[in-house]
C-alpha cells in the first residue's frame, strides 16, 4: 500500500464486502466493525495499518504487556462509544490480534487486566483507558481529574491513598491513540536532502515550536504555534539569516501536563512530561490530530533540510508523565507498572533519579526496545537528524550506578541507524553520582555545564583566576581529550531554555518566579548573574548601554569558542522573561518570543553581531577546529597553534594562570590547523587574536610581535554598539592599544 488512493480504495472494497459505508483514511467517518479478532502477528508493536489475510485491510494491534492477566482493544467513534475487542493471542509476552476493517484515523486505547497488589508493585486497573505506548498520534487532551487515577486521588488518608483503587472508567477524560498508515509512499522523502553537517561545523539553536512562532508577524494566525508555523518561509528566513545549522527543538514527543499545573491554571510549556513517545506532540498540529499531526511533522522537517537547517529532538526517555506512586494511569503505569518503571525494595514506590517521580527502568529489554523503536522511528519515518537526551545519566545507570557500559549506550553505539545521527546528552541526573559531564563515550557530545558557568563569572567579575575559563574557550581538552573524542564533544552554551535568558542574566542577580505560583521557592538560586547596577528593567541608559554590552560579549565569546555553541531562540533578539529563570509553565508572553524587539536599533545590532560572528565562524576553520591545539611549535619559528598572553604582550606563565586576572589574549594560528580537506590539501586560514576584557576599566594591551605576527586588524569590537565591516584599523604588533573596559576585541593577523 504506497498511497492514500490505494488506501481508500481497499477501505471501499472491505466496506463494500460488509455492506457498510466506506471509512476515510485520516478521516471521522470511521465506524467501529463488528467483525471478529484474528490472531494476527506480535511485531511489529503498535497499531500497524496492513492488508491481512485474503487481501482483507485492517489493523493489527500487538502491546507488550508482561505481567498482564488479559488485554482489552478498545475502539471509539465519532461520539466517543467505545467497542471493546479481548485481544486473546499472547506470544513472547505481547498480546496481538488483526482486526478487519480497521482504517487510519481510527481511536483507540487498552484496558489492561491484572491484580492490583501496590505492594509488590502491580497496578492493573482495567477501569483506566491507557494510551498505547507505541501510538504514532494521539487525539485529545489530559485533563487529570480524579477519575484517571489508579488509586482513589482525593482519599482522605493520602499516605495509603494510592493503595485503594478506583473503579471508576477514564475514557472520557482520556485522549486516544490514533491508528496511523506510516507505510509512506516511495517518492515522499525523494526531494528530501538531509544536511549531514559535520558536527564541528555545527552551530545549534535551542527553539520551541509554539513560542518560536507564536507571536511573529509573518507567520499566518492559523499557523502561529505549530510545525507548519516553524516551516512557513518567514520562520525559516530568520534562521537562514542567523545562520544556524540546527534547531534543536524542546520535546515534541506527546506530553501530559501536571495536575499541580491545571489545578492553578497553568500548562506544562517546555514539554518535559512525555507520554507518547512515537507521536509528535498534539497541540503544535494546525491541520488536525487523527494523523494530519505526522504529515505536518514532516513537512516542516522536509523545509527545514531545504533550508540546510538539521533538526535535532530533545528527548525524554527517562521518565513518563505519570509521576510517582500518586500520579495518573495514562500508559505505562497500568500495562505493567513492574515492567517499565524502576521501583525501590518496597515496591509501592518508585526509584526517583529524575526529580519527577519515576525513572524508567532501561535495563529491561523490553524498555530498551521501546526508547531504540522510537529512536529509529524518529529518524527512518519522520525525518530528523540527531537526538539531545535529557538526564542521559538516568539512562546510563545499569542496576543502580551510572555505568559507561551499560545496556543503553551499548545498543546505541552498535546500532547502524542511530550511530550515524547526531546524539547530545545532558551529562547529569539527580541522583547519587549522576553528575557526568566529560564521561560519556566517544559517540556523544554532551552539554557543557562547566563552560556556561566560567564564562558567566568571568564577565561578572567572579573568577578569582582564568585557568578554568582557559580550557573552556579551547575546547575544555581536560574534560574531552581521551578515547578519540574531539573538541566538538562539548557543546558550549550561556545560557538554555532552564534558567535566565541572556538579556535577564545581565538585567538580573536574583530569581523572579512569582508568576509559577510556588512562592518564588522553584528554580535555581545559583545563576552567576550580574544586574549591571539595577535588578530589572531601568530606565538608566547607562545601565542599559552596558547590559547591551555585555550581552555582546557573552555572545562573541561563545562563538569564538571551539566546539559547538549552542544558542536559545531570542537571545540574539535581547528577549527577556522578566527575571523569571523556570518560565516551565509560561505558556504566554513571558515564554513567546517578542519580534518586534527586531524593530529597535539597539536590539536589531544585537541580531546583525551574531549573524556575523556566525558567518565569520563558517568561514574560518580555525574557529571551528576538527581537533585539540597541542599547544607546541610546529616551524622553527617557534609559533604554536594556540597561545596565551598578558595585558603585558607577554606569554602567560605558571603564575599568571593562577593570579587573578580580568584580562585575557588567546592567539589562535591558521597556520597549523591539522587535518586535510576533502580533496587531501592542508588547511590553512588566517590567524586571530581575540582579548577579553572584564575589568570596569580600560587597559592597555601590548600586541604580540613576531613571529606571532607583524600587524593587526581589528575585525569585532564589543564596545561598540554598530560593528565596521572589514577592513577595520590596523595595529603594528608590539603597540599597546587601549582595550575598553567590558570589552572583546577580536584582532586578524595582517602581516
Amino acid at each position: 500500500m504506497s498511497s492514500a488512493a490505494e488506501q481508500e480504495a481497499v477501505a471501499g472494497a472491505v466496506a463494500a464486502e460488509e455492506g457498510r459505508p466506506a471509512a476515510v483514511v485520516n478521516g471521522a467517518r470511521h465506524k467501529a466493525p463488528g467483525v471478529p479478532v484474528w490472531p494476527g502477528t506480535p511485531v511489529p508493536l503498535g497499531a500497524r495499518f496492513r492488508v491481512g489475510p485474503d487481501g482483507v485491510a485492517g489493523t493489527n494491534f500487538a502491546l507488550w504487556a508482561g505481567g498482564a492477566e488479559a488485554v482489552d482493544l478498545c475502539l471509539f467513534d465519532e461520539e466517543g462509544k467505545e467497542t471493546r475487542a479481548r485481544l486473546t493471542e499472547l506470544t513472547h509476552e505481547i498480546w496481538h490480534g488483526f482486526v478487519p476493517g480497521v482504517m487510519p484515523g481510527q481511536r483507540y486505547g487498552y484496558r489492561v487486566h491484572g491484580r492490583w497488589d501496590p505492594w509488590t508493585g502491580g497496578r492493573w486497573n482495567p477501569a483506566k483507558l491507557l494510551l498505547d505506548p507505541y501510538a504514532r498520534a494521539v487525539d485529545g487532551d489530559f485533563s487529570l481529574p480524579p477519575e484517571v487515577y489508579g488509586h482513589v486521588r482525593d482519599w482522605p488518608q493520602q499516605h495509603v491513598a494510592d493503595t485503594v483503587r478506583d473503579d471508576r472508567d477514564s475514557a472520557p477524560y482520556v485522549p486516544k491513540g490514533v491508528v496511523v498508515h506510516d507505510d509512506s509512499p516511495d517518492d515522499e522523502w525523494r526531494d528530501d536532502r538531509r544536511p549531514k553537517t559535520p558536527w564541528a561545523d555545527s552551530v545549534i539553536y535551542e527553539v520551541h515550536v509554539r513560542g518560536f512562532t507564536k507571536l511573529h508577524p509573518g507567520i499566518p494566525r492559523e499557523l502561529r504555534g505549530t510545525y507548519a508555523g516553524l516551516a512557513h518561509p518567514a520562520a525559516v528566513e530568520h534562521l537562514v539569516k542567523l545562520g544556524v545549522t540546527a534547531v534543536e527543538l524542546l520535546p515534541v514527543h506527546q506530553f501530559a501536563h501536571e495536575d499541580h499545573l491545571l489545578r492553578k491554571g497553568l500548562r506544562n510549556y517546555w514539554g518535559y512530561n512525555s507520554v507518547g513517545y512515537f507521536a509528535p506532540h498534539a497541540a503544535y498540529a494546525a491541520s488536525g490530530t487523527t494523523g494530519q499531526q505526522v504529515g505536518e511533522f514532516k513537512h516542516m522537517v522536509r523545509a527545514l533540510h531545504a533550508a540546510g537547517i538539521e533538526v535535532i529532538l530533545d528527548v525524554v526517555y527517562n521518565h513518563t508523565a505519570e509521576a510517582g506512586e500518586l500520579g495518573p494511569t495514562l500508559s505505562l503505569k497500568g500495562i505493567d507498572n513492574r515492567g517499565y518503571y524502576r521501583l525501590q525494595s518496597d515496591a509501592r514506590r518508585y526509584a526517583d533519579y529524575t526529580g519527577c517521580g519515576n525513572t524508567l527502568h532501561v535495563v529491561q529489554p523490553h524498555v530498551l526496545r521501546l526508547i531504540t523503536d522510537s529512536l529509529r522511528y524518529w529518524v527512518t519515518e519522520m525525518g530528523v537528524d540527531g537526538f539531545r537526551f535529557d538526564l542521559a545519566a538516568a539512562l546510563a545507570r545499569s542496576m543502580h550506578d551510572v555505568d559507561m557500559l551499560s545496556p543503553f549506550l551499548a545498543v546505541i553505539a552498535q546500532d547502524p541507524v542511530l550511530r550515524r545521527v547526531k546524539l547530545i546528552a545532558e551529562p547529569w541526573d539527580v541522583g547519587s553520582g549522576g553528575y557526568q559531564v566529560g564521561s560519556f563515550p566517544p559517540l556523544w557530545t554532551e552539554w557543557n555545564d562547566r563552560y556556561r558557568n566560567a564564562v558567566r563569572d568571568f564577565w561578572r567579575g567572579a573568577l578569582p583566576d582564568v585557568r578554568d575559563l582557559g580550557y573552556r574557550l579551547s575546547g575544555s581538552s581536560d574534560l574531552y581529550a581521551w578515547g578519540g573524542r574531539r573538541p566538538y564533544a562539548s557543546v558550549n552554551f550561556v545560557t538554555a531554555h532552564d534558567g535566565f535568558t541572556l538579556r535577564d542574566l545581565v538585567s538580573y542577580e536574583r530569581k523572579h518566579n512569582e508568576a509559577n505560583g510556588e512562592g518564588n521557592r522553584d528554580g535555581s538560586d545559583d545563576n552567576r548573574a550580574w544586574n549591571c547596577g539595577a535588578e530589572g528593567e531601568t530606565d538608566d541608559e547607562r545601565v542599559r548601554a552596558l547590559r547591551r554590552r555585555q550581552l555582546r560579549n557573552l555572545l562573541t565569546t561563545l562563538l569564538l569558542s571551539t566546539g559547538v555553541p549552542m544558542l536559545v531562540a531570542g537571545d540574539e533578539l535581547g528577549r527577556t522573561q522578566r527575571g523569571n529563570n523556570n518560565a516551565y509553565c509560561q505558556d504566554n508572553e513571558i515564554s513567546w518570543l517578542d519580534w518586534g524587539l527586531l524593530e529597535e536599533p539597539g536590539w536589531r545590532a544585537l541580531f546583525d553581531l551574531t549573524s556575523r560572528l556566525i558567518e565569520l565562524r563558517h568561514r574560518h576553520p580555525v574557529l571551528r577546529r576538527r581537533a585539540f591545539f597541542s599547544g607546541r611549535a610546529h616551524s622553527a619559528d617557534g609559533l604554536r597553534d594556540l597561545a596565551w598572553f598578558t595585558a603585558r604582550g607577554s606569554e602567560m606563565t605558571e603564575r599568571d594562570w593562577y593570579a587573578p586576572a580580568a584580562t585575557l589574549g588567546m592567539y589562535l594560528s591558521g597556520r597549523d590547523i591539522p587535518g586535510r580537506d576533502e580533496r587531501g590539501a592542508p588547511i590553512v586560514d588566517d590567524s586571530f587574536l581575540a582579548v577579553l576584557h572584564a575589568g570596569e576599566r580600560p587597559v592597555s594591551f601590548v600586541l604580540p610581535g613576531p613571529p606571532w605576527a607583524q600587524r593587526y586588524e581589528v575585525v569585532v569590537d564589543t564596545s561598540r554598539e554598530e560593528q565596521q565591516e572589514a577592513p577595520g584599523v590596523e595595529h603594528r604588533a608590539g603597540a599597546a592599544i587601549t582595550v575598553p573596559a567590558r570589552a572583546v576585541l577580536l584582532l586578524r593577523v595582517v602581516g
